[in-house]
Parts: structure tokens; C-alpha cells; sequence
């Protein structure tokens, strides 16, 4: 049995941050309702590029597992119909602007009454308090206001963005996390509680070890690229055919790495000698390492150091990571294919958690809005005749 089987997530959230927490939710065994706007439905549906009718890659791979119900939340009767689903024991996730959902009646207040064992996570930009409460926030604001572009890129060059969606995805598994312990404790006391989350909380615990250096020497960081300010050598290097990450925690790995690199006469140079030397020495250490290696290919430099015990990788592009043996050998990219959908199966990632040595991964995927309304709403007993009305009034799409 999955480690979620039974428990029902009605999920409100849309874009990226809590697709993928109810996602996870959902390969974890979870029962998903994604709640989605009658016609459009969830913004992501139309990101670029197009892949069928109303679907993006996007949507597709932060939704799969989940039943797809469209009900208008600004209407009144489809507001009542959320409410009225809703069971004592669910987990009910949003992603609305802070005061939204209590507009709509749909607040952990109103919900919980009734429901002593309802888990409510709302997921905002900003957090619920403070001035910036009520503003929208996407994963680049937040990697901007939180420090995180201030770290990030090339010294002399603008502040840079992180290309993946760190500080979503961060959120997302915070909220899972949360949801889980949650549910945890409510098999003791029979209580659910309110869970907060938002993307700033989650950009400012990404900058713990920075913000803990600033604090205790008062010094700004540098943008460094690949590089990081504690040790040298520990970034990128140019090779005669591509790049290698090379990183030496120690000074044994960096004597090491000499050998590999067949400069061991560097071992008696003072600038070389210590990790506090390199660091102090950088474009020096960096500029001889590099000279070394960009006289030989990936793959040579790969089979020295690694024989070396060196800690040391290629940058791989994404052809070559969907290639590489070790990264299919842990099963995590499966195909996911759906009606309507392209004739090659869009390459879907698991989540990265085994139990007993199994991968769970929920695979369904709601190709159309409002694809699994009908059969939701009948089986929560609601009859034709109102299913009928609500569809005629707009308040769901059928």
C-alpha cells in the first residue's frame, strides 16, 4: 500500500509550486481532486509550447495523478458545491492570494467547522502578514527580493536567475512535507491544523549558509559563477571538448587532484599548499588547474581524477543527461502518454523517494478541463438533474 492510500487532496493550486506538492501527494498514493476553472483552467495549460489541446510539458509534468473537477470558484453555487464536497478528513490546498479564499467563503475558519480533522495548506507569494502580504509572486521575483540573483551569475555581469524553478519546487516540497506530518499526527489526536507556506520563506531558507557568512563577517558575497567563497578548487573548468566540475573539500583531495593532473610539484608551492592559500590566491589556483586541463578531454580528465578518488563531474546538457547510464539506472524518468496527446510519450521525472525499494509515480493525467467532473460529482451523490443545472448555470464544466 502507498504510504498516502486513502486520503483524499482537493487541490486548489495552479502554475508550479502547488502542482507539484499535490503532485507528490499523489504518487505518494493520494487521491488528487485539482480543482480547475471551467473552460482555461489552470494557467499552465497554456504555456508554451503547445503539445494537444489545452496541455503544455509544464502542466503535463506538474499534474499527472490527478482527476480533474471544474467548478467556477467565483460563482456562488460553485462555491457551495466546494464546500459542500468537502470532507471532514480531507487535505484542502490553495494557492490564492492571501484574503481570496475568504472571500469566497472557502477560509481554514469556515472549512474547519464541522471538520475537526481537515488539513488546510495555503501556499502564498509573500506569506499572510507584513506589507507584501496581498501581492502576487512568481519563483524569479522571489529569487530576486530574496537575495538569491545577488549570489548568482558572474562577477561584473547582471544578477542572474537560477534556470530551474528552485524556489517553487522548494515551496512545493515544504508544503508536501508538512502535509504528510501533518496527517501523521492526525492519526493520534483526530485533529487536522493549518499549514502556511510561501515562496519568500522558502528563497530566504535557501540563503541560510550565505545569510550565516554575512552575519558573522559583515562582508557582502561576490557573484562566483560555479565557484563558492569557502573552498578552492571547487567549480567548473575548461577542457579541451566541454567543461568538468572539480571539487576538493580538503587538502588531501587537492594533493590528489595534482597527481591526476600530473602537476605535483604544486604541492610545495605556499599559494597552493592550504585550502585558506588557494582561496586566497583563486584566479592563480583557477588559472594553472586550467591550463592542465584544458590540454585534455572530458572523459580523460573523468578516468584520471576519478581513479584519483577526486570528486569530480561533466556539465551535462539535457541530451545527455536523459542518455547517461547512472541517471537511468535510478529509474527515475518514466513515458507519459495521454488521449489526444503526442505520438512520442512526454518523459515524465518520479518523485526521488523509494520505499521498500519501489519508486511510487501516479501516471494518470487529465487531459481535458473538467475531464473527471461528471463522474466526481455522481459519485459524491450529487443526481443528473442537478449536475444539469449546475453545468447550465456555468458553475462547473462537465
Amino acid at each position: 500500500m502507498k504510504p498516502l492510500a486513502g486520503q483524499r487532496v482537493i487541490d486548489l493550486t495552479q502554475n508550479v509550486a502547488g502542482p507539484y506538492c499535490t503532485q507528490v501527494l499523489a504518487d505518494l498514493g493520494a487521491d488528487v481532486i485539482k480543482i480547475e476553472r471551467p473552460g482555461a483552467g489552470d494557467d499552465t495549460r497554456h504555456w508554451a509550447p503547445n503539445i494537444g489541446a489545452a496541455m503544455s510539458p509544464t502542466y503535463a509534468t506538474f499534474n499527472r495523478g490527478k482527476r480533474s473537477l471544474a467548478i467556477d470558484l467565483d460563482h456562488p453555487d460553485g462555491q457551495a458545491l466546494l464546500a459542500e464536497l468537502l470532507r471532514p478528513d480531507d487535505v484542502f490546498v490553495h494557492s490564492l492570494k492571501p484574503g481570496s479564499a475568504e472571500q469566497r467563503g472557502l477560509g481554514y475558519e469556515a472549512l474547519a467547522e464541522g471538520r475537526p480533522g481537515l488539513i488546510y495548506c495555503a501556499i502564498s507569494a509573500y506569506g499572510t502578514s507584513g506589507p507584501r502580504a496581498a501581492f502576487p509572486g512568481y519563483d524569479p521575483l522571489i529569487q530576486a527580493y530574496a537575495g538569491i540573483m545577488s549570489v548568482n551569475g558572474h562577477e561584473g555581469l547582471p544578477p542572474a536567475r537560477v534556470g530551474v524553478s528552485m524556489v517553487d519546487i522548494g515551496t512545493a516540497l515544504w508544503s508536501a512535507l508538512g502535509i504528510a506530518a501533518a496527517v501523521s499526527q492526525r492519526k493520534d489526536s483526530g485533529r487536522g491544523c493549518r499549514i502556511d507556506t510561501s515562496l519568500l520563506e522558502t528563497g530566504v531558507a535557501w540563503m541560510t549558509n550565505p545569510i550565516a557568512n554575512y552575519s558573522a563577517s559583515g562582508r557582502l558575497p561576490r557573484r562566483m559563477g560555479s565557484a563558492t567563497a569557502m573552498l578552492m578548487p571547487y567549480e567548473v573548468f575548461q577542457c579541451a571538448d566541454g567543461h568538468v566540475f572539480i571539487g576538493c573539500g580538503n587538502d588531501r583531495l587537492f594533493r590528489k587532484l595534482l597527481q591526476g593532473l600530473e602537476r605535483d610539484e604544486l604541492a610545495s608551492d605556499a599559494r597552493f599548499a592550504t585550502n585558506a592559500e588557494r582561496v586566497k590566491h583563486r584566479d592563480l589556483v583557477h588559472d594553472t588547474l586550467e591550463a592542465a586541463t584544458g590540454r585534455l578531454k572530458v572523459a580523460q580528465i573523468i578516468e584520471r581524477l576519478e581513479a584519483q578518488g577526486v570528486p569530480v563531474s561533466p556539465v551535462h546538457d539535457l541530451s545527455q543527461v536523459m542518455q547517461d547510464t547512472q541517471i537511468q539506472a535510478v529509474d527515475m524518468a518514466r513515458p507519459l502518454a495521454w488521449d489526444g496527446g503526442p505520438a512520442k510519450p512526454l518523459d515524465a521525472i518520479g518523485t526521488p523517494i523509494r520505499f521498500d525499494g519501489t519508486r511510487e509515480f501516479a501516471g494518470h493525467l487529465s487531459a481535458r478541463v473538467g475531464a473527471d467532473s461528471h463522474a466526481l460529482l455522481r459519485a459524491a451523490g450529487v443526481d443528473e438533474q442537478r449536475i444539469s443545472q449546475l453545468a447550465h448555470s456555468g458553475a462547473v464544466q462537465i
